[in-house]
């Protein structure tokens, strides 16, 4: 039999049919954002709670523009995060799964991407409150920031583009690795 193909004319690995796959790929991104959304979650609530402490206005000027962009990037994720939600409710029995599988999919990426971003800005405020000088915070939040970029968009990229040219992985991982 012959292995099939995912729209892009690659093998899959898999025997399913379209209908089939989309339900797989549907199912592993919910599973997913089930993963990401405690975490924007907490930290959302978190910031809420903040301004509401007894010593938060005795921050200062910088801090105050630091809370407010983690909150406005923590919001922001939750909303990308649970957009594809709401997308599915949405357009519910109108046979839109292909493109439901394809929004939610640029939705999550995006979501995760500011969402490292929020956290990212969370850690050079809470940096900032506890060692106040300009050396440790932009070394933290460089660190913190380049730790994001390498875990979440290099080694994904990287092994996807060395795919990109070879077809998709063996269901076997390679040695090699």
């Amino acid at each position: 039999m012959e292995e099939d193909r995912d729209p892009q004319g690659r093998p899959s690995g898999r025997h399913e049919t379209e209908e089939e796959r989309l339900d797989r790929n549907l199912s592993e991104l919910l599973q997913e954002l089930r993963v990401a959304l405690p975490g924007v979650q907490v930290l959302f609530a978190f910031l809420l709670a903040v301004p509401f402490q007894q010593h938060f206005t005795a921050i200062s000027a910088f801090d105050k523009k630091a809370y407010f962009a983690t909150l406005l990037l923590t919001a922001l994720s939750a909303a990308l995060l649970i957009a594809p939600s709401a997308y599915h409710r949405i357009t519910f029995r109108y046979q839109q799964k292909g493109r439901l599988v394809f929004i939610a999919n640029r939705l999550a990426i995006l979501g995760l991407g500011v969402l490292a971003l929020a956290m990212t800005c969370a850690i050079m405020l809470v940096t900032n409150v506890l060692f106040g000088t300009v050396a440790t915070t932009v070394v933290t939040t460089a660190l913190v920031l380049a730790m994001f970029f390498l875990l979440w968009a290099v080694l994904p990229l990287k092994r996807r583009l060395r795919y990109r040219n070879e077809g998709l992985p063996l269901l076997d991982p390679p040695q090699d690795d």
